[in-house]
């Protein structure tokens, strides 16, 4: 995969939810830049990121970030890999530790562009984030990294009180469960 192949994937994809609709022609946009991929890119660049659901689609696997302070999916930057699928299954397994995935849905499983504030070496920036579907087994034994205070396996129907209602997490929930 690369940013053509990305691109193809982008003009594929199909949502139902208002809320993702909007976002393709902004990350057509960005791909236009060469260096899209880089987290130098500013004002923002591509991320990819994995929605892990077990095999019974009820459970998703979440990180309570580090640096943000929020249960979110694991993801992180391309680093300038194109191939945004291996950065969202890269980005799992490191933030993880489960070394097995199941690509569950070929394309692209949603999309977002998110603020992330700025730090002390680091401008607020956009992520425009690329989601892909992917399963694990419950019962892999997780890793907690630098990059987490925690991960958990959470009942997609109690996702909102736990993310305190962040829509774009609501959304794949929502996405999840019409598949399973």
């Amino acid at each position: 995969m690369d940013r053509n192949i990305l691109i193809g994937l982008l003009k594929a994809y199909k949502t139902e939810d208002a809320s993702d609709a909007s976002f393709t022609t902004a990350f057509i946009d960005l791909l236009r830049h060469p260096n899209a991929f880089l987290r130098s890119h500013l004002p923002g660049h591509i991320t990819g990121s994995a929605w892990i659901v077990d095999q019974s689609g009820q459970f998703v696997l979440l990180t309570h970030h580090a640096k943000l302070n929020k249960w979110l999916q694991p993801g992180g930057h391309a680093d300038g890999d194109e191939n945004v699928l291996h950065v969202a299954f890269r980005e799992a397994s490191e933030e993880t530790g489960i070394v097995s995935f199941k690509l569950v849905q070929d394309g692209i499983f949603d999309l977002d562009i998110h603020a992330i504030p700025a730090r002390a070496d680091f401008p607020e920036h956009l992520h425009y984030d690329v989601r892909f579907l992917l399963k694990a087994d419950m019962q892999s034994t997780l890793l907690i990294t630098e990059e987490s205070h925690a991960l958990s396996w959470v009942p997609i129907a109690k996702l909102a009180a736990l993310t305190e209602h962040n829509e774009s997490v609501l959304r794949m929930g929502r996405k999840a469960g019409q598949l399973f």
